[in-house]
């Protein structure tokens, strides 16, 4: 290739993205996604097993598509403070010697989440960014599943946990308003304890390694 043809090719590169209104202190972003949840749900350790649960016994909860919202103001040119809002959705299925029982149904997550974001480029431009920050995922409505019923285990509490996300992703400009296509990922670590019970007493609880991927795709609004 020739070395005049370069400086050509990186002009019409920097064409084929329309620049946009640079991210300045004050500014306020919403962005509206579709997520999938790629969940884990593991079981991290067994506490205490009233069930006499066989050896090998292991789950996994299972993946969603969901909704979700986020909301992001900048603090100066390059860091912002983001939340998300959403509730995801799911049921906890045996693994291991545990294959094809059901554990835990209808578990709905809420995440609470606050992330400092670090945003790279400028002028306008393509916007890769890296954040982190705490997380409080709040269980809501879970119920025993329809094996652990069976079992006697009518009645099942996962606790309010706390934990920390990860993230990184791009915002690409759409027009000179603000506008952009936001793609983003995120990863929690969370470990709560989920307890099921007899009537009032407890016949099994376990340690959970729910560390879920979020990946996202959507538009983002600066106003």
């Amino acid at each position: 290739m020739k070395q005049p043809l370069l400086p050509l090719f990186a002009l019409m590169a920097a064409l084929a993205v329309p620049q946009g209104a640079q991210a300045k202190a004050g500014d306020l972003d919403i962005k509206l996604f579709a997520t999938y949840v790629a969940a884990d749900g593991k079981i991290d350790s067994v506490k205490y097993d009233g069930l006499s649960l066989p050896a090998g016994t292991a789950s996994k909860a299972n993946d969603n598509v969901t909704p979700t919202m986020a909301l992001q103001y900048f603090v100066s040119d390059h860091i912002s403070l983001e939340t998300i809002a959403g509730l995801t959705q799911h049921d906890i299925d045996g693994a291991g010697a545990l294959g094809g029982t059901e554990l835990a149904s209808n578990v709905k997550i809420l995440p609470a989440t606050v992330t400092v974001k670090y945003h790279f480029g400028a002028d306008g431009g393509v916007r890769p960014y890296v954040g982190a920050g705490p997380s409080y995922f709040i269980f809501i409505d879970e119920k025993s599943g329809s094996t652990t019923q069976t079992m006697g285990a009518s009645r099942l509490k996962v606790n309010d946990t706390l934990g920390a996300a990860f993230q990184a992703g791009i915002d690409v400009p759409l027009n000179t308003k603000g506008m952009t296509l936001s793609l983003d990922a995120k990863r929690y670590i969370m470990r709560p304890t989920a307890t099921w019970h007899a009537g009032e007493t407890m016949v099994l609880k376990t340690r959970q390694r729910l560390d879920p991927w979020l990946i996202s795709a959507g538009l983002g609004f600066r106003f």
